[in-house]
């Protein structure tokens, strides 16, 4: 968490919060491996961008109960962030203030939802703010936060990732690695290694 002293917050930053979500977290329905050891490290980020008055957006998988992700669809996951249920809360321990913008994604049933900023006002609302650059971290480094990095780059965002805030799902071993390596090679700056 010293990362966090040594960067200079500005007007144009916002925080993207990815995903803290109790499906998402130790005894959930698709648990990341060590997923809560993401929430210290990004409270910290949230009480330093809340203080210094900058936006604040948390996103969340807020998927229909046939959702095309769901194995019983034909996915690759089991069924999880199922609208209006426990799984899909954000974690109790996740310190988000009521500033925070809650976006929801993957939210019909043909939608997988990997991208914040895909189907969602996130980008448009953003743009209205003057966000330049995005401070991003959460769950999961190898699907969520790599796509949603992936896709502010393409808007022309500058992106920092927040690499001790961000777990992988590890599909297969070295998932996380690669996707970080891929966010960078993007052009992604990674805080925290």
């Amino acid at each position: 968490m010293a990362m966090t002293e040594e960067i200079r917050l500005q007007p144009g930053d916002a925080l993207v919060v990815v995903d803290v979500q109790r499906d998402f977290l130790p005894g959930g329905a698709l648990a990341v491996p060590e997923g809560d050891a993401v929430v210290p490290v990004l409270n910290a980020w949230i009480a330093r961008f809340a203080a210094a008055g900058l936006p604040i957006a948390a996103t969340r998988d807020w998927h229909p109960a046939d959702h095309c992700s769901f194995l019983a669809q034909g996915g690759p996951w089991p069924p999880h962030c199922v609208i209006d249920t426990p799984g899909a809360a954000f974690s109790p321990d996740l310190d988000l203030p009521a500033t925070a913008t809650i976006v929801s994604k993957g939210t019909r049933q043909d939608d997988a939802g990997y991208s914040e900023f895909e189907g969602t006002p996130l980008h448009r609302q953003f743009q209205r703010l003057g966000v330049r650059r995005v401070f991003v971290g959460g769950l999961a480094t190898d699907y969520c936060v790599l796509n949603t990095v992936l896709d502010a780059l393409r808007l022309g965002y500058e992106v920092r990732l927040l690499t001790a805030g961000v777990r992988a799902v590890e599909v297969q071993p070295g998932d996380g690695a690669r996707a970080i390596a891929t966010m960078r090679a993007a052009g992604a700056v990674a805080l925290g290694d």
